[in-house]
């Protein structure tokens, strides 16, 4: 029998992709040559097949960066058994749970993953769980007091019976399974009085959401809270639970933070309070690996923390990487993600082949990090350099904080380092929280999350990166994390231009990873990597310009195709069938169906003319210094089971929000030309009519934006309202009268 301690913790499996490979390289070719033959015959066909080369050029670039991020895709198998069986201590972890709007962002959801986290698989005495609540909230609070009086009964029952979902909701939401060993009649006993001991939990802190107000016997908690405006407070942090007695059983520390917030003071928003707990945790606990999950993701799998420490604790290679990401998973998905939020073929895709560069983007959600690595330490730094964080230079003037930096830094962590009362930290904590903390410090800059673009996780696994350490993406047969995605229009469409809008400011800042590989240590493939997401709002413009170039050629009897009887509209023709036909392999492959496949495909069709554009207009508008750009939470919707039975639950919504024009006006101009190019209402110009191909691709168009032609019909929120429909009419006329003005040109 092997050596335990020689049996590694973790191994990387490279996976075969021959046949894919083959096909992008395939299609690599076929593109590379359409634009050759573009370029060959620009001369003869004028600014259109122009405007066609310039749009198709932007589509082989971003193939090009797509074939290398899925050249090398890689999985990894963790041993949390070996683990326990070689280490005779485990490192302290910090958990951190960030919520923001107790109205977006409901308390009963925030304490559902608070207690799946302190029901975990790891001894409790190493553990701490630290909630983030920017809207500063009494009911936020009364919730996380409630949770705590249910998790003495909840976290017993599942380390007892072995749970193997530990957050409640979902839980209950199931009959019962009795686990091997006990008797049935009891464990159903006691699971039904857990059960009832929910119901009574979640039943409280509806009424307290729904009145607006905290039971009178709790009031004493409640005086930092009295008369409180949410964005002008100071900081408060309150210490839910401290657990005193070093014993693995029992429930870890629980602790609420509410940043200090003032008028005209930057608050960086989730990247701000990721570096508030940061600190908050540095004076308090200190631990050397820090968790951060958002509000809604609740931990699924209960030994999430011993996987996390299988590519932390080893040797060699292990000691290279800084960050530990696990995959967003959604539960109580609609059937067939009708609006293309669950991205699971992109995570396959993404995550799995940068894990085969340096390493997987940080998702911002489900990331353990090594507390040093946040802290700006390098790969290859053995020691602790006191003069990084020199007073106001480095990390604050702070002399606790200060303090607790120096074992990190130097790798001599250990439980000892971490205060034994927290009554002692409470000043420290609230001072570290003061929104003036951080001035003139490398907070937001080399230290700590990464200021400067609403997507700050991904700007902030980009530094982590730059600076040479590694990443690791672990997908345990039982997903580590769930959480709720986004339902409906608007909400898809919100969430979706916030990401755009950050990665945009990161393409367009000091951050840009092509600069990041000739000036640090991001590797250039990796630098790729980044660019093949953060160039999503640019993207935009190509695929409205391509967009629109069917409907404009029916609209003045051109084409920017060649036609039937060319030999080359074979290799247009398959350009358009393969690329598809391989996207849907993909999806195959993840076990999704064609219905899926197809939703995404327009979706992504949908968001690039809406969510893309806008984004792009929020960033000029920052750089011109007319506006900020402004981070908008994603309401968090919770509910256990499938809503793919409902008929109407998949159907696409809207408000009078503009962001729906421009693909309003998509669907008026081409159904138009699709009028005119069928009834053979041709505009005569030079050139003979327009093939198949240019009608073909109209209604290719019209399909991908098939949710917009319902809306015109709709009624209610199903419906494209009145204003909308008015500006939209209005600007595709104005193409019309565009297309009418270039026939006579």
């Amino acid at each position: 029998m092997a050596n335990l301690i020689s049996l590694p913790l973790h191994e990387k499996v490279p996976r075969r992709n021959t046949l894919s490979r083959a096909l992008r390289l395939l299609i690599l070719f076929l593109l590379l040559s359409l634009l050759i033959y573009r370029v060959q015959h620009l001369g003869s066909h004028g600014p259109i097949w122009l405007i066609a080369f310039l749009c198709e050029s932007w589509f082989t670039f971003i193939w090009v960066l797509n074939t290398n991020t899925r050249w090398n895709l890689v999985d990894q198998k963790t041993y949390p058994d070996r683990l326990l069986e070689r280490l005779q201590e485990l490192p302290l972890v910090d958990m951190f749970v960030t919520t923001a709007d107790p109205l977006l962002e409901p308390p009963i959801v925030t304490v559902n993953t608070v207690l799946s986290l302190l029901a975990i698989d790891y001894p409790s005495h190493k553990l701490a769980c630290y909630v983030s609540d920017d809207g500063a909230s009494p009911i936020t609070f009364y919730s996380l007091i409630e949770a705590f009086e249910f998790a003495k009964l909840w976290v017993p029952f599942c380390k007892k019976y072995g749970v193997r979902v530990r957050a409640p909701f979902m839980y209950f939401s199931t009959e019962p399974e009795v686990p091997s060993g006990y008797s049935s009649d009891d464990f159903v006993r006691q699971w039904k009085e857990m059960k009832v001991q929910y119901e009574e939990l979640d039943r409280k802190i509806k009424e307290a959401v729904q009145k607006s107000s905290v039971p009178d016997h709790l009031m004493d908690h409640f005086e930092d809270f009295s008369n409180i405006n949410h964005q002008n407070h100071r900081s408060i942090v309150k210490v839910i639970w401290e657990k005193k007695e070093k014993i693995p059983n029992g429930i870890p520390h629980l602790v609420y933070v509410a940043r200090e917030k003032r008028p005209k003071q930057p608050h960086h928003y989730k990247a701000g309070a990721m570096n508030v707990l940061t600190r908050v945790s540095g004076v308090m606990t200190n631990a050397p690996f820090m968790l951060n999950v958002d509000c809604d993701m609740f931990v699924n799998n209960p030994q999430v923390v011993l996987h996390a420490m299988c590519f932390f604790m080893g040797n060699g290679k292990e000691i290279e990487n800084g960050f530990v990401q696990f995959p967003q998973m959604f539960y109580g998905g609609l059937k067939d993600d009708p609006f293309g939020n669950h991205v699971i073929v992109l995570q396959e895709y993404v995550q799995h082949g940068t894990a085969g560069i340096q390493g997987p983007l940080y998702g911002g959600t489900g990331c353990f990090h090594r507390r040093k690595v946040i802290y700006g330490q390098l790969p290859d730094c053995k020691g602790t350099k006191l003069s990084i964080f020199n007073s106001i230079n480095g990390f604050g003037d702070s002399t606790e904080f200060s303090k607790s930096v120096v074992p990190i830094m130097s790798g001599k962590y250990e439980e000892s380092s971490s205060p034994s009362d927290f009554s002692a930290t409470l000043e420290a904590a609230k001072e570290v929280a003061d929104c003036q903390y951080e001035f003139n410090t490398r907070w937001g800059k080399e230290v700590g999350w990464v200021y400067g673009s609403a997507t700050e996780d991904v700007l902030t696994g980009l530094k982590i990166h730059s600076m040479g350490w590694r990443s690791v993406y672990c997908t345990p047969e039982q997903p580590a994390f769930l959480g709720c995605a986004p339902m409906g229009g608007p909400a898809t469409l919100s969430q979706m231009k916030r990401w755009v809008t950050g990665l945009l400011e990161i393409l367009v800042g000091e951050h840009n990873p092509l600069l990041a590989t000739l000036i640090t240590s991001l590797s250039f493939r990796q630098s790729l990597a980044y660019l093949t997401i953060i160039v999503w709002a640019p993207q935009s413009i190509p695929e409205l310009c391509y967009a629109a170039l069917p409907a404009f050629c029916l609209l003045t009897n051109t084409s920017f195709l060649p036609k039937a009887s060319d030999p080359w509209m074979i290799v247009s023709a398959t350009l358009f069938i393969l690329p598809n036909l391989y996207s849907l392999m993909e999806y195959f492959q993840c076990g999704q169906s064609i219905r899926a496949w197809w939703n995404n495909q327009r979706m992504s069709r949908i968001t690039a003319s809406t969510s893309c554009l806008f984004g792009i207009l929020d960033v000029i508008l920052k750089l011109l210094g007319v506006s900020e750009t402004i981070f908008q939470i994603t309401r968090k919707d919770q509910s256990a089971t499938d809503n793919g039975t409902d008929v109407d639950a998949g159907r696409f919504t809207f408000d009078s929000s503009p962001i729906f024009v421009p693909a309003t006006v998509i669907v008026l101009v081409h159904m138009t030309a699709l009028v005119v190019g069928l009834l053979g209402v041709w505009l005569p110009v030079f050139g003979g009519p327009p093939g198949l191909g240019e009608i073909v691709c109209s209604t290719w168009v019209v399909l991908s934006f098939f949710p917009f032609v319902k809306g015109l019909f709709g009624k209610g929120s199903y419906g494209i309202p009145w204003s909308t429909l008015c500006k939209s009419a209005a600007l595709a006329f104005f193409f019309l009268n565009f297309c009418t003005r270039f026939r006579s040109f």
